[in-house]
């Protein structure tokens, strides 16, 4: 996993009470995962913060050329029990007009063609290495979707729980 300079700058901003909103609800962020295809990070991304922070987060995925949900990573977080068999491969361009409190590349490429989003979306990358690109026997294939999709729970539920905990301090009279 790397950091970018930008996303160390903007994690020491300051959340300011009330901006972050999701129909209407305080306290909840809505954020979206974005790679190249929305076939494998993305889609997994999306599936553990549902699961995970169901309720004070809401997770969308998208891709820049969306293919569809590699079945490897569905897999892999059947084995955790959580179901993204019914999620499908979108692009960017079908969630356009959505307003997104927090805007994350999982990949290089996704980070490099990310486009602008309405309102007051922060924009983080953090890359994990493409699961889909691994080689090798199946089972050192599922190795590396594992290895990846716990890599994303490692980095992202902590990082998305420390947002909430700045959201509702911010909130909190002082």
């Amino acid at each position: 996993m790397s950091l970018t300079i930008n996303q160390r700058r903007s994690a020491k901003l300051p959340v300011q009470p009330g901006t972050l909103k999701t129909n209407g609800k305080e306290d909840m962020l809505k954020v979206l995962f974005l790679c190249t295809e929305n076939a494998c990070r993305s889609q997994m991304a999306e599936g553990l913060v549902n699961h995970d922070l169901d309720g004070p987060v809401k997770a969308f995925s998208a891709g820049i050329q969306p293919s569809q949900v590699n079945p490897r990573a569905i897999q892999v977080m059947n084995e955790l029990g959580i179901d993204i068999s019914h999620h499908r491969s979108k692009s960017v361009d079908d969630l356009a007009g959505e307003q997104f409190d927090l805007v994350i590349t999982v990949c290089d490429n996704a980070a490099e063609q990310c486009p602008m989003f309405p309102g007051n979306a922060e924009i983080l990358h953090i890359s994990f290495p493409d699961p889909a690109q691994a080689t090798g026997t199946e089972e050192e294939i599922m190795a590396t979707f594992r290895r990846v999709r716990d890599d994303l729970r490692e980095q992202l539920i902590p990082l998305l729980r420390e947002r909430l905990k700045q959201l509702q301090s911010a909130g909190s009279p002082g």
